[in-house]
């Protein structure tokens, strides 16, 4: 009898193969809704996008065999080969590639056209798997933190230079990876702050903003050391400064009558003087605090700098439209207005199969790649996303599930890794098409058109199913 350890058939998981199948066939039929056309009504009509994609899913069945037949051993040896590949790739594109949508990150062979960043997606998360499960790996030596960061990076910087943001943004989707695996929690946290504090300084005055954190920290300092005598005479002292400054202010033409001038010089005034108090009696809340406070407002000045001098006016216009700041529905929010339109329209229960307006007449921009969630809002209403959704996220959890039993490091920090690009992408992906996200263009997995995402995906997953089906055959 043969050994049921070694045996994949018996140790596959397949409720995961079934949802995948699932997944691919729901995104079948709603890319041959979402450019259907009476004059080639047949779904297998290889001319038409449907009939394509068919092709690429039966390309993307031969790709799962071979991928479950290879050896475990064979993914975590050549991770970082594979790495290297990946990397070759993103440069070769950039001169040998042909610019789609103001990109230049395909190749492009006949009518074939592949985008290697998808598919450097896998080999990033396997290097990133064999880097954090290697035995010297440790998060307390900043040279270890410093080439798994350039890892990261290297590609990243890449892909921003083929003016790819939108997948470039995907690999902070590791992040979550890294948290799993013991990234200092304080810079976790810090880290989601600074966005938050990033989106607060485009869409908050910066006047108020400075103020709010100026305040916070003298707050934060008192609260913190109340009984302090040097803490009462710095809190005395903001506001004998603050009610001077504001005095000056209104009576004389020293702040040039800019109420920042004003601001900046009471953050300066506080930041010194706790310095100078901090030399004097070594408090480590002082130096905290002044420096928290310096920080924060040159980081607040630097996103109103890079945002204004570093972003092209599309991508300023597309964020000022996404936080509400514009309102441009004919233009710049055009595809979003659109597709918020075609879902909301589908109601509870939807039009039908084939019966979306919104689809049917091309009202939505790229409806069978990018923004296909709204042809399935569309035409199957409420119930019909939260079925997607739902799969989507058992999935994605399920995934999780998985990640945990491995016995093998490499295997779970790759399953997490799996598990975080699918998320960030169902996220954002469907965060766009209803006007929650900003639009940067990048697939839903199994349901967007197009053979190099559909192929990556399936590779991206089904490594990871193997590593599991063979999880009782340690090799790490």
């Amino acid at each position: 009898m043969k050994n049921k350890r070694g045996n994949i058939l018996v140790n596959i998981y397949w409720i995961t193969i079934a949802v995948y199948f699932l997944l691919v066939f729901l995104g079948w039929i709603n890319i041959y809704s979402a450019v259907y056309d009476d004059t080639h009504s047949s779904i297998f009509d290889f001319s038409q996008r449907y009939g394509k994609q068919l092709v690429w899913i039966g390309l993307a069945v031969v790709l799962i065999f071979i991928t479950l037949i290879i050896d475990s051993k064979f993914y975590s040896t050549f991770s970082y080969p594979f790495y290297g590949i990946g990397v070759l790739l993103l440069i070769l594109v950039l001169f040998l590639g042909v610019e789609v949508n103001s990109s230049k990150s395909w190749f492009e062979i006949g009518t074939f056209r592949m985008q290697p960043v998808e598919f450097t997606k896998i080999t990033i998360c396997l290097a990133l798997a064999q880097l954090l499960s290697s035995m010297g790996f440790s998060w307390e030596k900043p040279k270890h933190v410093l080439l798994l960061f350039s890892l990261l990076g290297l590609p990243v910087l890449l892909i921003f230079v083929q003016n790819d943001t939108g997948s470039a943004l995907v690999f902070f989707a590791f992040v979550f990876v890294m948290f799993r695996e013991g990234f200092n929690k304080v810079l976790f946290v810090t880290s989601f702050a600074l966005i938050a504090l990033f989106i607060l300084a485009l869409v908050t005055n910066i006047e108020v903003l400075i103020i709010t954190i100026l305040i916070a920290s003298v707050l934060g300092f008192v609260l913190t050391n109340g009984r302090n005598i040097r803490t009462q005479i710095i809190f005395f002292s903001f506001l004998l400064y603050a009610s001077v400054s504001i005095v000056i202010f209104n009576y004389t033409d020293i702040f040039d009558n800019k109420p920042i001038n004003l601001i900046l010089t009471n953050v300066g005034i506080m930041s010194i003087q706790m310095l100078v108090m901090y030399l004097v009696k070594k408090n480590k809340p002082l130096i905290l605090f002044a420096s928290l406070l310096i920080g924060v407002s040159v980081f607040v000045f630097s996103v109103d700098y890079l945002f204004y001098n570093a972003l092209q006016p599309h991508q300023q216009n597309r964020i000022n439209e996404l936080l509400g700041k514009n309102s441009d529905p004919l233009g710049v929010g055009y595809n979003v207005n659109q597709s918020k339109i075609a879902i909301g329209s589908g109601g509870f229960t939807g039009k039908g199969f084939l019966k979306g307006t919104q689809t049917k007449y091309n009202f939505v921009p790229e409806q069978s790649t990018d923004f296909i969630f709204c042809t399935i809002g569309e035409e199957w209403g409420f119930i019909g996303t939260t079925v997607v959704l739902f799969l989507f996220m058992f999935l994605i959890l399920r995934i999780i599930v998985l990640a945990e039993r491995q016995r093998s490091s490499f295997s779970r920090i790759y399953g997490y890794g799996v598990a975080s690009i699918l998320f960030f992408h169902v996220a954002v992906n469907i965060g766009m098409t209803i006007g929650l996200a900003h639009v940067i263009g990048i697939p839903l997995p199994f349901f967007s058109y197009g053979g190099s995402s559909l192929w990556a995906f399936t590779f991206l997953l089904f490594i990871f199913i193997k590593l599991d089906a063979d999880r009782l055959q340690i090799f790490r």
